[in-house]
């Protein structure tokens, strides 16, 4: 595929998400669990305009996600999507947020977005495939899912042969298992509405990529319970099986990643 879309992963981890889709005509910015200013900041070490954002999409409604929200909408005066549970959040219910259902389609930025749900323990999760449309088939197509403690069917129909296919990867099940959380989050994050894993991810990979697929990008990696080596390593050997060659990149807390 030509890129025709850009992604600006300018914070991921728990302790706060934010994202920008860059399409033909404008941008997208998916989350924002970090300050307006630490946003600028980010997006300004990476040249990502912020001033190309058309829209936001709001993917669920815990504090990492949405921390930054309330300040950013006060300057902001395009619309926020969102599903009907995660607007009615605390943080989100003063704002005017347009409501969407999952299989939606949505047309931003010159994009077609596809909303499918995931599996979190929140109101009503979300994650998107963003997709230049042509004539016979995507143009480009990037590929969104993290937060989620399995991979729904949806989701893995959305999320095949994107050419860049974004997938959490938040801990490694042994570093989990003998690390320093008390029992019940163990039990929360390693559940099917918790987080996936590394193992999980991979496992995935046979369904995702195609030839397509250009770029495997691990998510929300737990700065506790994993390491961006073995994420990158447990990724890199599905694909290695497969006999497939995309790069694997690994998302940062703290350091913005560019994949064009």
């Amino acid at each position: 595929m030509t890129p025709l879309i850009h992604l600006y992963l300018l914070a991921s981890g728990s302790k706060g998400n934010a994202a920008v889709v860059e399409g033909p005509e404008g941008s997208v910015l998916v989350d924002c669990g970090i300050s307006r200013k630490e946003l600028r900041r980010r997006a300004g070490l990476v040249d990502c305009d912020l001033g190309r954002v058309r829209a936001i999409l709001v993917t669920h409604e815990h504090s990492d996600h949405v921390g930054g929200l309330p300040v950013i909408c006060k300057h902001f005066d395009g619309p926020v999507y969102a599903t009907a549970g995660t607007a009615s959040c605390t943080r989100l219910a003063p704002f005017d947020v347009t409501t969407v259902r999952h299989g939606c389609t949505l047309s931003l930025a010159g994009m077609r977005i596809q909303a499918f749900p995931l599996s979190h323990d929140v109101a009503d999760p979300m994650a998107f495939r963003f997709e230049v449309p042509g004539d016979d088939g995507p143009r480009d197509a990037v590929g969104w899912a993290t937060d989620t403690g399995v991979l729904t069917d949806e989701a893995r129909r959305a999320l095949r042969g994107c050419r860049t296919l974004g997938i959490e990867t938040n801990h490694d099940p042994d570093m989990l298992a003998h690390g320093p959380y008390p029992y019940y989050l163990k039990a929360r994050v390693g559940g099917s509405h918790g987080h996936l894993s590394n193992v999980q991810a991979a496992e995935a990979l046979p369904d995702l990529v195609t030839s397509r697929t250009e770029t495997v990008v691990g998510m929300h990696v737990s700065e506790k319970n994993n390491r961006p080596e073995l994420a990158i390593r447990t990724l890199s050997e599905a694909l290695e099986a497969m006999g497939r060659t995309p790069r694997v990149r690994v998302a940062s807390q703290t350091q913005p990643l560019v994949i064009w």
